[in-house]
C-alpha cells in the first residue's frame, strides 16, 4: 500500500512541475499554477528576489478579486477570520497584498503555503448569492457546536513531503472512532479537490493509524460536481454533503 501511494505521490509531484509556467516580467518572476480559482483561471503568483531572500506575493489578486465580485471583508469577524486563516499557512497581509518571505532552503513550501492560503481564502469567504449570510466555514463550525462534537479548529502538519497542511477540524480518536481530519469547501471544484488530495495523501502516513479525512462540502448554491466527489472517494477521502450532515453526526460525536 505504502509503494502505491508513492507512486501516486511521485505522479502529483512530476503533474505539478510540468504545469507550472515561468515568465519573466522584467524583475520579477511570473509563476502560473496549474491550480485553478473560481473564475477557472489559473492562479498566478510572482516572484521577487531581495539579496539572498525572495518575495513571493499574489500581487492583490485574491482579495481584490473577492471585493470586485461583491465580496465586503471589512467587518471585525471577517478580519478576524482573514487572519486566523492566513497566520494558519505563514501568510503576511500588507494592504490587499498576500504573500510570503523566503530563502533558498524553504522556498518550496513557502511557494506551496502561499498558493494554499489563496485558495483557502477565495474559497472562504466567496459567496455564490448575497442572500447567504452566513459563511461557510461558521456554518460548520456552529453545527459542530450544536452537536457538542470536541474538535481543534485550524491545525497544521507536516507531510512526509515535508510540506505544511492544514486541516479545519482535528476531531480526536475516541473510544469507537478514530482521529478525523475535517475540511470545509465551500466551491467544490478540481483545484480544492487536488488540494485535499494531497493534504491527505502527504499526511496520513505520519497521523495514528486508521485516520480519517473528511470533506464538508457546501452543496447549497450547486450540487457539487460529480467526478469532485467521486476523485475524492477514489482516495478514501469522506465528502458529506451539506444538505444531509445530519447523516455525519454519529460518525463525528462517537
Amino acid at each position: 500500500m505504502i509503494e502505491e501511494i508513492q507512486r501516486h505521490m511521485d505522479n502529483y509531484w512530476s503533474w505539478l512541475r510540468e504545469k507550472t509556467q515561468l515568465k519573466m516580467v522584467r524583475d520579477t518572476i511570473e509563476v502560473t499554477t496549474p491550480y485553478l480559482d473560481r473564475h477557472n483561471d489559473y492562479l498566478q503568483i510572482y516572484i521577487i528576489k531581495k539579496n539572498d531572500s525572495y518575495r513571493i506575493t499574489d500581487d492583490g489578486y485574491t482579495i481584490n478579486d473577492l471585493e470586485d465580485c461583491g465580496c465586503n471583508l471589512e467587518s471585525p469577524k471577517r478580519q478576524a477570520l482573514l487572519g486566523s486563516t492566513l497566520n494558519g499557512f505563514g501568510v503576511h497581509h500588507e494592504g490587499d497584498e498576500l504573500f510570503v518571505s523566503a530563502r533558498a532552503d524553504n522556498f518550496a513550501r513557502q511557494k506551496h503555503n502561499l498558493v494554499q492560503a489563496m485558495l483557502a481564502v477565495n474559497d472562504l469567504f466567496y459567496l455564490a448569492s448575497p442572500l447567504v449570510a452566513n459563511l461557510f466555514l461558521e456554518m460548520v463550525t456552529q453545527w459542530l457546536d450544536e452537536k457538542e462534537i470536541r474538535y481543534s479548529p485550524n491545525v497544521k502538519f507536516s507531510g512526509k513531503s515535508g510540506y505544511d497542511h492544514n486541516f479545519d477540524f482535528l476531531i480526536p480518536k475516541s473510544k469507537s472512532q478514530p482521529e478525523r481530519l475535517l475540511r470545509a469547501i465551500n466551491s467544490p471544484n478540481k483545484s480544492h479537490a487536488q488540494l485535499a488530495i494531497m493534504a491527505w495523501e502527504d499526511t496520513q502516513y505520519v497521523r495514528p493509524p486508521g485516520s480519517r479525512a473528511v470533506v464538508f462540502i457546501n452543496d447549497s448554491e450547486r450540487k457539487p460536481l460529480t467526478p469532485v466527489v467521486e476523485v475524492l472517494d477514489n482516495y478514501r477521502i469522506e465528502s458529506v454533503m451539506w444538505s444531509v450532515r445530519e447523516s455525519a453526526g454519529e460518525m463525528l460525536q462517537h
